[in-house]
């Protein structure tokens, strides 16, 4: 319930600050004083858009407070605000708070925690529920009639939505397999010729560097070949280095002690023989790493030339050709096993198409059970509303299987009767602007009060209507507000022009527009009991007030009490 209000630098609004009770409250005041304004800032508050035209001449930012009374534990609202990390205190209101900058951008706060305006909407969808001067149009719209009965019926839409979620991935699921398969099957000689062709080949991961690295050794080894063994003959044989290094070194060992320097030249000659043998050792090695074959070469070349030309072919480096062959491979299985696979899947979408449809029957019996009763709820406004010899019934009817969706398996729309024996007909189809305006505040009633919020607005709902039934429009909002019934304990706002209806509020509000000069103001007032009858008498007689508007004023007033 909405408790207080503050509005600061709102268009015409300076500064306003109001305090709210239960039951029903009245808004009144002459055309053009600023009712708008009042419900404008408190739409910025529960998460409108944000427009800089809301912010007053002359003032760098706009601002407005609502606090509503704490919600209950364990209701939607209160999960909504822990799941944001909203904390509320023990009987701490809920306060909501909003600016706007006159250069753009706005701020939104809950209980002076930063939020978005989009947690605002969804917040504020909980707490009040405003039926504005133009929204009829939506209930005359049928598109938003299934939307209004599911949310009478308090009805879980969003399990059908999900199942229908559901059962349409499967069927996308099954399609893109049936499609695959019958590419599959398009390319299946391809396929087999491609899978023969890559496993005949079986090319290995990493094998074309191996291969690359051989062809080059190989290559390098034909370049020095003759070289190495021209420098290789030189160790060959008697006539070798090493060997008539040995011999030398065996005629100066019998010399050596003849004098020093033959002991040091014998000393050098053996290192010689040392590292003439250590040469001849890694000429031998050598030779044989780049030992030399013509076919050898040959088909290394071939394998390599052979796995880079396949890897061209299909466009992948050589090191893929490996995983391509499975994946060829795993295609053409697919249309081998592509019945089995067809199967699950088939069975799949016959499950979820199964559950769609057990989960949307069962909200379209909601909306069956859910529509007699609103048929009843309406019946029952249609009396006090003067239009007895009115009928109003909920179409629900069941819909073609291919037009089966999201919103499950109805069509819903709102139909009317205005007299006995006349064909029932969609509620845009009456004729008669004073019977529409009465029918849609029977049809809003009736909704209301199954409504979810606590604080109800009604924007000029009587317009058009006056005398009798606009005192009974009063009554049934008073009722709605505060008598037995579903609807007691509500907080009902009512922006008027009747005094019939005017004079059934618990509290009174008068919105006024002032001037100072250049400088225009919106003021809005708590009225007592002698401010209430003074504005009652101003809305029956105009500008002028008589005594006998006065006298008419009790009168409204007495039969209100």
């Amino acid at each position: 319930m909405l408790t207080a209000l503050s509005i600061s630098n709102i268009v015409l609004i300076e500064r306003l600050d109001l305090d709210f009770e239960g039951g029903l409250g009245v808004l009144t005041g002459e055309t053009g004083a600023g009712k708008s304004i009042l419900l404008d800032a408190l739409g910025l508050a529960l998460g409108a858009r944000a427009d800089t035209a809301l912010v007053r001449q002359g003032s760098d930012r706009a601002q407005v407070t609502a606090s509503f009374a704490p919600p209950a534990a364990g209701t939607p609202l209160a999960a909504l605000l822990a799941d944001n990390d909203v904390v509320l205190e023990d009987g701490e209101p809920l306060l909501i708070r909003r600016t706007v900058k006159a250069d753009g951008g706005s701020r939104a706060f809950l209980n002076d925690q930063p939020c978005s305006a989009a947690l605002l909407r969804e917040v504020g969808s909980y707490l009040v529920e405003i039926h504005g001067q133009h929204d009829d149009r939506g209930l005359l719209a049928p598109a938003g009639h299934r939307a209004l009965l599911d949310a009478y019926a308090r009805a879980d839409a969003g399990a059908v939505a999900a199942a229908h979620a559901s059962w349409r991935s499967a069927g996308e699921r099954l399609a893109a397999a049936r499609a695959a398969i019958a590419e599959a099957e398009r390319d299946r000689e391809w396929l087999e010729h491609c899978v023969a062709e890559l496993r005949t080949l079986a090319p290995q991961p990493g094998e074309e560097a191996e291969l690359a690295e051989a062809r080059a050794a190989m290559q390098k080894g034909e370049r020095i070949a003759g070289d190495l063994s021209t420098i290789m003959e030189a160790f060959d044989g008697s006539a070798g280095g090493p060997a008539l290094l040995r011999g030398a070194a065996r005629r100066l060992d019998r010399l050596a002690g003849d004098h020093p320097l033959l002991a040091e030249a014998l000393a050098s000659l053996d290192r010689a023989i040392i590292d003439a043998d250590d040469a001849e050792a890694k000429l031998h090695e050598a030779a044989r790493a780049l030992e030399y074959d013509p076919d050898r070469l040959e088909a290394t070349e071939t394998r390599l030339f052979e796995l880079r030309a396949m890897a061209r072919k299909h466009g992948v480096q050589p090191d893929e050709l490996a995983a391509l062959t499975d994946d060829l491979a795993a295609r053409l299985d697919a249309i081998e096993g592509g019945s089995a696979g067809l199967s699950r899947l088939e069975a799949a979408v016959a499950e979820s198409a199964a559950a769609y449809t057990h989960a949307a029957t069962a909200l379209s019996d909601q909306r069956t059970k859910a529509a007699a009763r609103l048929d009843a709820a309406v019946a029952g406004e249609l009396a006090p509303l003067k239009l007895d010899a009115a009928r109003f019934r909920t179409l629900v009817e069941r819909l073609p299987a291919e037009r089966w969706g999201a919103d499950g398996i109805d069509r819903v729309e709102f139909l009317i009767a205005t007299n006995p024996g006349a064909p029932f007909a969609p509620l845009a189809k009456i004729a008669s602007g004073g019977e529409l305006s009465r029918f849609i505040l029977a049809l809003k009633v009736a909704l209301a009060e199954e409504g979810g919020a606590d604080t109800i607005i009604f924007d000029e709902i009587d317009r058009g209507v006056g005398g009798a039934v606009a005192s009974a429009i009063g009554e049934r909002l008073a009722r709605l507000a505060g008598g037995s019934g579903k609807g007691a304990g509500k907080q009902l706002l009512a922006v008027t022009h009747s005094p019939q209806v005017a004079a059934k509020g618990a509290t009174h509000f008068m919105i006024a527009k002032s001037s100072e000069g250049t400088v225009t103001r919106t003021g809005v007032r708590a009225l007592d009991e002698a401010g209430r009858r003074e504005e009652i008498a101003r809305m029956l007689s105009g500008a002028e007030v008589t005594a006998e508007a006065r006298a008419q004023a009790d009168r409204l007033l007495e039969v209100a009490g």
